[in-house]
């Protein structure tokens, strides 16, 4: 591409595509043919992904699957991932089958509350903003009781609005630190929509203050945005077993739960293996927000702030060994929703709360800690044990038997090879080889 595009986006779907094959791509024609490949066959359904987002040219897929047998709360479920990585799905399920025989899963919603902020600088009298501030609060409530009518009927709505000063950080910036409950939705627009209008009463009240100067009048309002920090829309998820009952073939149980709390340990003080340790709690948790119709790059940057709650970026999960019992936990912030959004318009997102018996967003909140603390035990049993890549790798077989262009007949023969002996790029590529010859 040598100049810029005037117009794109007021091009039809098929001239942004045509533009693009010939500006960007090698072979336009293949390029175009690649995209048209990956369309729904249902031209309705394909228009229906077309209008999720801007400039639509194709769908990108990813697996669509599930991990059975999960045992949460005296309830069985199947839960739904959408993920490109091999030996997520297969670990979070041998994870919910080893404990489906040892008491399941347990959680706890710990609370539920939601975040935003009018940002806005006042260049004046703090103690003037305060009163001003106090003989504002119903002022604001009311300015937005039309946005929360529907909200408030089903027993959600604001909580608190709190001033805050924080101009010694940054001079004359204050905030109005407010708190929601949205049920069941995930709830940005309506947090918006409430905080917008925040913005515009306290401006407007503002200049018609008397106790305020001409200059104390003029506050600027910077930003009003929901935050996707939520430290108290919390969840806990939880295991526990006799030691005896950890018992595996790869070690004694005693053994195996004094090097699991140990790797754990690890992660809570070593921010290098926490980073990474954590990554795998959220291939759990990412895959089920993102089956749901949710927004995981919103939980991403929610959980891994809570990570660093204390100063310093740590584990997600705890363990430890008490009275002969062997306890594994996190506690995760998930600001999640099964109304609104894509949940009600994206035929998968349906299909996946469906498969979960169409749960409420504190019970989404469960499944999906859950799916996170199980991918993360099944993560650390493999590297205290047989080490990660052994199963790992043979996950990845097929997708590299793909790349190299397998048969179907050879990656059959293949699959059965390598149940006893390890899989690297080099065996895979030898073997296969072996084959052709």
């Amino acid at each position: 591409m040598k100049t810029p595009v005037e117009g794109f986006s007021k091009l039809s779907k098929a001239e942004k595509i045509d533009w693009i094959a010939q500006n960007c791509t090698e072979d336009p024609k293949t390029s175009k043919q690649l995209l048209e490949r990956y369309w729904n066959m249902d031209p309705q359904v394909q228009k229906l992904h077309d209008e999720f987002i801007e400039n639509t040219l194709s769908n990108y897929y990813l697996p669509f699957a599930v991990a059975p047998n999960f045992l949460i709360d005296g309830e069985i479920y199947a839960i739904p991932m959408a993920i490109e990585e091999s030996s997520v799905v297969a670990a979070a399920s041998k994870a919910a089958k080893f404990w489906l025989d040892r008491g399941g899963f347990k959680t706890e919603i710990l609370g539920t509350e939601k975040v935003g902020q009018v940002h806005f600088i006042y260049k004046g009298d703090p103690k003037k903003l305060t009163r001003f501030f106090e003989t504002l609060k119903p002022e604001l409530l009311q300015s937005v009781s039309t946005i929360t009518q529907n909200m408030e009927k089903r027993g959600g709505g604001i909580n608190h609005i709190e001033l805050r000063d924080l101009s010694a950080k940054i001079e004359g910036y204050h905030q109005l630190h407010c708190t929601f409950e949205t049920l069941d939705a995930m709830g940005a627009n309506f947090i918006n929509s409430c905080l917008e209008q925040f913005a515009q009463t306290l401006k407007e009240k503002a200049k018609l203050h008397t106790d305020f100067s001409e200059e104390e009048k003029n506050i600027e309002v910077v930003m009003s945005i929901l935050s996707n920090y939520v430290p108290h829309c919390l969840v806990k998820a939880e295991v526990s077993c006799l030691i005896a009952q950890l018992e595996t073939k790869d070690m004694p149980a005693e053994e195996f739960a004094q090097k699991f709390l140990r790797a754990v340990n690890i992660a809570k003080v070593e921010p290098y293996r926490a980073v990474t340790h954590n990554k795998g709690i959220m291939n759990g948790i990412d895959a089920v927000v993102l089956a749901t119709g949710n927004d995981f790059r919103a939980v991403e940057a929610g959980v891994h702030a809570y990570a660093a709650k204390e100063g310093r970026y740590s584990s997600l999960t705890h363990a430890k060994i008490e009275d002969g019992v062997f306890k594994f936990w996190i506690e995760v912030p998930l600001a999640l929703g099964t109304v609104g959004g894509l949940t009600t318009l994206h035929p998968l997102v349906k299909l996946a709360l469906e498969i979960l018996q169409k749960p409420s967003a504190k019970e989404l909140m469960r499944i999906v800690a859950v799916a996170g603390l199980a991918q993360n035990f099944a993560a650390v049993r493999s590297l205290v044990t047989t080490g990660i890549q052994k199963g790992h790798m043979k996950m990845h077989l097929l997708n590299m038997l793909n790349q190299m262009g397998a048969s179907e007949n050879e990656k059959k023969q293949l699959v059965e090879y390598f149940k006893n002996h390890t899989v690297t790029n080099a065996s895979v590529k030898e073997a296969l080889e072996k084959i052709k010859k």
